[in-house]
């Protein structure tokens, strides 16, 4: 019996159907569906017996509940409904080279950064590949591809609730799906994986998916100041993970991109910039610098764009590839965690 439709594979899909007493030529027919995220009763081509017999398998989907449009930008900021009634997020972003999708890899996040809202309620569950598929058919559903293009999203992100190596089984399968020629056909290298910097797991996730793009958020440029924010420090010093990031950029020949979000009076001078310099050096990477999203739940306030850019300039000076990353749906809460947070909080303050 399959764990999900949603992320089954050819060869399993084969298999169930031959224990189902069906012809293995519907295996291509019912897998062309499940790519584009349709459950067993909407495969018109199928005939009823099979789509009720396969209806009897869980599905593993989500489905949108909720969409906010920026008034800023081409922003939308999506809430996904899990069918056993968990809810995250994910973040549609417009680029000149197309559409880029955040979603998440786990239903809140137990890492526990201080500038993040996804961590505040702790971590209920692991989402499965197949959820993390059907974010991405979902919201390709919802938003029908403009007749000259394959696809209205060209560009994954999982940088949404969760952290991607926390979980680690399921993220691979996703992106073997996601990859793959029967699955949603996405180039790896438009595909970004981000690590809070689970060490081992860098180690692992090279070997894996070597033409993925890994970033790791850095946040910080000395052991001291990255465990005031980020208990992950406690358990991994940046003597190991800056070897680590460093094999991952040797091995794939493909660059690190270190995430750092600049934090007013935290880790945004001068000394800081220079000291990120030195520890980066001699690795094939690039930083990206974040003016900090601030959550009304945390005390840390983000930097002005004009600091950003200063911070930029001096990295670069020092032989640091860096750019500031563009603002993007701020006013509809786009930093990860925080529509689902006040969708949470909306439901206890009804009784739901």
């Amino acid at each position: 019996m399959p764990a999900e439709l949603a992320s089954i594979e050819y060869d399993e899909l084969k298999a169930l159907l031959a224990e189902l007493g069906e012809p293995a030529f519907r295996a291509k027919q019912v897998l062309s569906w499940l790519a584009r995220g349709y459950r067993p009763d909407e495969m018109t081509n199928i005939p009823l017996s099979l789509r009720e017999k396969l209806s009897a398998y869980p599905f593993g989907g989500a489905e949108i509940i909720d969409e906010r449009r920026s008034q800023k930008d081409d922003t939308l900021k999506f809430l996904f409904k899990l069918d056993d009634g968990n809810i995250v997020e994910g973040v549609l972003m417009s680029y000149s080279y197309g559409k880029t999708l955040c979603i998440s890899s786990q239903v809140g996040c137990r890492m526990g950064c201080a500038f993040c809202a996804s961590t505040l309620n702790g971590k209920v569950r692991d989402l499965t590949a197949g959820e993390m598929l059907s974010e991405v058919t979902a919201v390709e559903r919802h938003i029908p591809t403009a007749a000259d293009k394959k696809r209205t999203v060209t560009n994954i992100v999982m940088m949404g609730c969760g952290e991607p190596l926390d979980n680690y089984d399921n993220t691979i399968k996703f992106l073997k799906r996601a990859t793959a020629a029967d699955g949603l056909g996405i180039s790896p290298r438009n595909i970004s994986v981000s690590t809070c910097g689970i060490v081992p797991r860098i180690y692992s996730f090279t070997e894996d998916a070597p033409h993925i793009t890994l970033c790791i958020s850095l946040h910080a440029p000395n052991d001291e100041l990255r465990r005031k924010t980020m208990p992950i420090a406690n358990a991994y010093s940046l003597s190991e993970l800056i070897p680590a990031a460093k094999h991952y950029a040797d091995v794939t020949g493909r660059r690190v991109i270190f995430e750092y979000a600049l934090i007013e009076g935290v880790n945004s001078s001068d000394d800081d910039a220079h000291e990120l310099a030195k520890l980066l050096r001699g690795i094939n990477c690039h930083v990206n610098l974040i003016p900090l999203n601030s959550v009304k739940e945390r005390s840390l306030n983000g930097v002005t764009r004009g600091r950003a850019a200063q911070f930029a300039a001096l990295l670069e000076r020092l032989h640091v590839s860096a750019t500031v990353r563009r603002e993007l749906g701020t006013d509809i809460d786009g930093a990860c965690g925080q529509l689902r947070n006040k969708h949470i909080g909306s439901q206890k303050e009804e009784g739901v």
